[in-house]
Formats: structure tokens, sequence, C-alpha cells
């Protein structure tokens, strides 16, 4: 699939703020976050801005942005719709958490629990966009809406702790622990990932696309088309394989690598909690690459018409 940048910005950045509110609900709700109002004030901010940039980019992928609000009614068949809606649901009481904490100097430990529960629900609804698309082999399996997860968790651990980094210590530390922590898990379902679609094969042929199995062997006698078409450069966009290996290094490096020796660093007092903020930089820039790569990678299986491989 040919990646849009505003969808590889969508699904990178929203996943990192609602990661950061999953975690702040919780946290929050135990009482292990920085005691300061402004703390809570400000990573909710941080993390809204993150899901509200993120939100706002994917209807640029649109035709007509502005009739975007026709998909919430189709909640009860489509992922996306369940998507729009859960994520306006989330600004409720994540914002009335926002209110009472700055009103009263601490958190409501429901409403942190309810943030944090649409949080994930959001997440998952918008991974299950890519996951329950049947003509996408290499995104219809259980590792996408798995990962999807981890890896909101993992950079929203990062984003959080950068912000308390500036405040508290001993929560930073805590921060980073458990962002090096689903962070493991990210990388372990990635690589369980990658091998899947490495080694998987669509259950597709050019035979059952056509329908013409039943008359023998079925192979494309001539192009459809003298040149490349809509339907070959957005459903069957090609990576080289020699290149998809080498960003699947640099991805691995940005966003797991260079954030996980950061992290290291500060659990074990070898670096300040200020190289916090630096790993969560270094950490984004890879899922964003990470993510322009999990849509290069998959090919519809509209591709077969055309003679391809996906």
């Amino acid at each position: 699939m040919k990646p849009a940048a505003s969808i590889v910005f969508f699904t990178t950045a929203s996943g990192a703020g609602y990661g950061m509110l999953a975690w702040l609900g919780v946290l929050a709700a135990f009482g292990a976050l920085p005691g300061a109002a402004m703390f809570g004030i400000i990573a909710l901010l941080v993390a809204a801005a993150l899901f509200t940039a993120g939100l706002l980019s994917s209807t640029v992928h649109l035709g007509h942005p502005e009739r975007a609000w026709r998909a919430l009614s189709q909640w009860r068949s489509s992922w996306l719709s369940r998507e729009g809606v859960a994520a306006l649901v989330t600004y409720i009481p994540a914002g009335l958490l926002g209110l009472l904490w700055l009103l009263d100097g601490r958190p409501s430990a429901t409403l942190a629990i309810v943030s944090a529960a649409m949080a994930v629900v959001t997440v998952l609804c918008t991974a299950m966009i890519y996951a329950s698309l049947k003509t996408v082999r290499q995104w219809h399996n259980r590792f996408v809406p798995v990962f999807y997860l981890l890896a909101a968790l993992f950079s929203g651990a990062l984003c959080l702790a950068a912000v308390a980094a500036f405040f508290d210590g001993t929560a930073a530390w805590r921060l980073a622990l458990l962002g090096l922590l689903a962070g493991a898990a990210a990388l372990a379902v990635k690589f369980a990932y990658w091998h899947f679609i490495d080694t998987s094969t669509s259950a597709s042929t050019m035979a059952s696309a056509t329908g013409l199995g039943h008359l023998g062997k079925v192979r494309s006698f001539e192009a459809p088309h003298t040149e490349e078409n809509y339907l070959l450069k957005e459903f069957a966009f090609r990576i080289a394989r020699k290149h998809a290996a080498k960003l699947r290094v640099y991805a691995l490096v940005g966003a797991f690598a260079l954030p996980g020796i950061l992290l290291l660093g500060v659990l074990i007092s070898v670096l300040p909690p200020l190289a916090l903020p630096v790993a969560a930089i270094f950490g984004m820039l890879g899922l964003f690459l990470e993510r322009w790569l999990f849509f290069a990678e998959a090919t519809h299986t509209v591709a077969l018409y055309y003679g391809r491989a996906v």
C-alpha cells in the first residue's frame, strides 16, 4: 500500500497521545505520579495535543474532509466509525479529569481509569481498521492490534517520562522502567509480525481472484495497462526487499535500540532524567519509520489481477 504521510503521522502521533493518557490514568488512579497538579495538567495537554493533531491529520487523507463527520454514523459495522466515536467520547472523561485536577489539585481516580480505558479502546479501534481487512494479508493477522497497543503504550511511556523528567526524578525513573518493559514487549511482537509476513503466503491466487481456476493454471498473458494506474500506485505499492530490510534495521535502532539505551542509562543512574526527552524524540522518529514500513510492505489482493504477488 502506498504510505500516506497524513496516515503515518496520525497512527503514530495519536498512538503516543492515547498511550500517554492510558499511563496517566492508571498511574494517577493509584497515586504513582508527581503530586504537583501542574504536572498532570501539562501531561494531559501534551497527550491531547498529540492525539488531536493525529486525528486532524487523518482528515487530510480524505477527498472531502468536511464530510468526515458522516463516518460516525456507521459505528455498527465500521471500525473507522467506531474509532471516530471512541476518539470523541475520550475527550469527555479526559477533559473532566484535567478540569478537576486543576481545581482540586488532585486527580479523580474514577475519571482517570475511564480516560485510560477509552484511550485503549480508541487505539484498538484504529488497529482493527487495518486488521479487519481480509484483502491485505500483511494486516489481517493477530499481531497488528497487539503491536498497535504495545507501540502506543511504549511511545506514551516515553513521552510521559519526558514530561516527568522536569518534575520528579522518582516518577521519571518509574516511567522509564515502564517504557523499557513496554518497548521490549513491542519489539518481540514486531519481530513475530515480520516473521509472519515473510514466511506466510496469501490464501488468494490469480486463479481464485479471477475465478478461472477450474480451467487450469491461470497466468497473465499481457499487462492490462501500458503504464501504472491508480490501483497499482495505491494498492500494489512495492518496496525492494533489500530496501525494506535496511529500513527495518533503521526503524529498530531508532524506535527501540536508542531509546532503550537511554532508558536503561537513566534506570542505572548513568544518565540524568533529562535524557528521557531525547529518548522520546528518538522513539517517535523510529516509530514513524516503522509505521511507514507497515504500509509500504502491505499489498492488496487486487494486485493479483495484474500478475503481482501478494
